[in-house]
């Protein structure tokens, strides 16, 4: 009998530890995307914007942003910059997107969402939205 509930606790928490280490591993291939670009990040505020992607991040494709697709660069601006974060429609959103772009690099596949929004927060001073 208390062999049962042994093994039943063990597999909770292995489960448990599956479960979360999910979002680590996608926060340490942020991590690591950053180091190798060479910007610099603060974790925290990180973690936060990799929560507020919410399950996408776990998505293959839906954890990217395709910057060849004009649909795609809309929905950041409309849902993101103007929607999520507050800023006013203008070129600034369309230039502060195309920098973003430029940091990561035109051929860069690896265009992680949460760190496309990290650099988005960080550009336009919203650190505060996270708060």
């Amino acid at each position: 009998m208390w062999k049962n509930r042994y093994i039943f606790a063990n597999q909770l928490i292995i489960k448990h530890k599956s479960i979360m280490s999910k979002f680590d591993d996608c926060i340490e291939t942020y991590k690591k995307e950053f180091d190798k670009l060479g910007v610099s990040y603060k974790e925290d505020l990180l973690i936060k914007v990799a929560k507020g992607c919410g399950p996408s991040i776990y998505s293959a494709d839906a954890s990217k942003v395709s910057s060849s697709d004009d649909a795609e660069l809309k929905r950041v601006k409309d849902n993101f910059l103007m929607g999520k974060l507050g800023c006013p429609d203008g070129q600034k959103l369309d230039d502060a997107i195309n920098a973003v772009i430029d940091k990561f690099g035109k051929s860069n596949r690896n265009k992680y969402r949460a760190m496309f929004y990290y650099m988005l927060t960080v550009h336009f001073k919203k650190e505060a939205v996270y708060a």
